[in-house]
């Protein structure tokens, strides 16, 4: 049973947040802290007490916007730490995403916090803390990219998608209607989406060849217009590029 610690500077956040982990039966004990300040001295108690002691906490459900101490710093702080507690960011703010990866948070779930998305959420905590099982999931739909926004899944088909850039531990996904950020690595949808039709140009870009209006060649660079936005070439593919469109043709 996983003990957690929740920190929320707006009370009816924080009651929330307690009340759907209190209702996961994964969770054993469950506290809140109304600041960072508060949690830090409480994480240090847990310390103290040794990873197996009545005190102990296992993970953190943090929100990054506070007065003070933000949950960012907070995180980075517990980095420092000998034993520290796993992270789980809850915010209402996407932007964030990637600097709370690199402080090797868990997971970054949205607000307003649905239950769904929290258990999955508690799920990666136990499977860390090899609390749980790991718990079979359905094949993804594989025309269909699930994302969230503003505490709603929304299905983006592939066909859709325009382009995809890497922003650490994320991808954001371009369309003609606007941009998804999603937790999968660029490297794993590259190797998903070949087989559809998607080539990587750049380290940070992954292209649809049905979406390239234009290429490019200007003084020796190469590039490519996605979605009315130009997009660079890397030296590296760029032969590889040409050999596909001009096969396309």
């Amino acid at each position: 049973m996983l003990r957690a610690l929740a920190v929320d500077d707006e009370r009816p956040s924080l009651e929330e947040l307690l009340y759907l982990l209190h209702a996961d039966p994964r969770i054993g004990s469950v506290e809140g802290a109304g600041d960072a300040t508060e949690a830090l001295r409480r994480i240090t108690r847990a310390l103290e007490s040794g990873p197996q002691g009545p005190e102990a906490v296992d993970v953190v459900f943090l929100d990054v916007q506070m007065p003070g101490l933000d949950g960012l710093e907070m995180a980075r702080l517990l980095t420092g730490f000998a034993r520290p507690p796993l992270v789980v960011f809850v915010t209402a703010h996407e932007d964030f995403a990637v600097r709370a990866f690199d402080l090797e948070a868990v997971d970054y779930v949205l607000k307003p916090v649905r239950k769904e998305r929290l258990a999955e959420a508690v799920r990666r905590v136990a499977e860390l803390r090899g609390a749980a099982p790991r718990i079979p999931v359905h094949e993804p739909d594989p025309d269909h990219l699930p994302v969230e926004l503003g505490g709603v899944t929304r299905f983006v088909a592939v066909d859709d998608i325009t382009h995809v850039e890497a922003q650490g531990d994320y991808a954001r996904l371009h369309t003609d209607r606007g941009s998804h950020l999603v937790r999968i690595p660029l490297s794993t949808l590259e190797d998903r989406w070949r087989s559809r039709g998607f080539v990587r140009i750049h380290r940070r870009h992954l292209v649809a060849l049905r979406h390239i209006g234009e290429l490019r060649l200007d003084a020796g660079t190469v590039s490519v217009l996605v979605g009315g936005e130009e997009l660079q070439v890397s030296r590296r593919h760029a032969r590889e590029l040409r050999d596909l469109l001009m096969r396309r043709v």
